[in-house]
């Protein structure tokens, strides 16, 4: 899968068919000595804790960008909790008042960053 110098073709053919594997799963180029610890590694079917099946490579990127499980900070009282929590609970939280510091109107937290334009 790369250019090879015409003159060195042949030599790097060979030296590829004996020694390369292309990965079934990925198609990588892969040496023939480490195929299997690539597979054991890379392609593994493992379980997340929100019991979702993927590779062992896809984990990282699913905790961290699409389980629903991921830990995530509530806006308003930068609480930790789970992100299939999160909006529910944003909806309590942002519900809760606190007074305005200039004109001392109880306002709701979920418009508390707005509130100084028409305060």
């Amino acid at each position: 899968k790369k250019d090879i110098p015409a003159v060195n073709f042949i030599i790097h053919e060979i030296h590829c068919r004996r020694n390369i594997e292309i990965c079934p799963y990925c198609s990588d180029s892969i040496p023939k000595s480490e195929m299997k610890n690539h597979i054991e590694s890379e392609h593994v079917q493992v379980t997340c804790k929100c019991r979702m099946k993927m590779e062992n490579s896809l984990l990282k990127d699913h905790e961290a960008s699409s389980c629903p499980l991921r830990p995530v900070l509530c806006q308003f009282c930068d609480i930790q909790l789970a992100f299939n929590k999160l909006q529910e609970h944003e909806l309590y939280c942002g519900a809760r008042t606190e007074p305005c510091g200039r004109c001392g109107r109880h306002v709701l937290l979920r418009e508390l960053r707005e509130h100084p334009r028409g305060c």
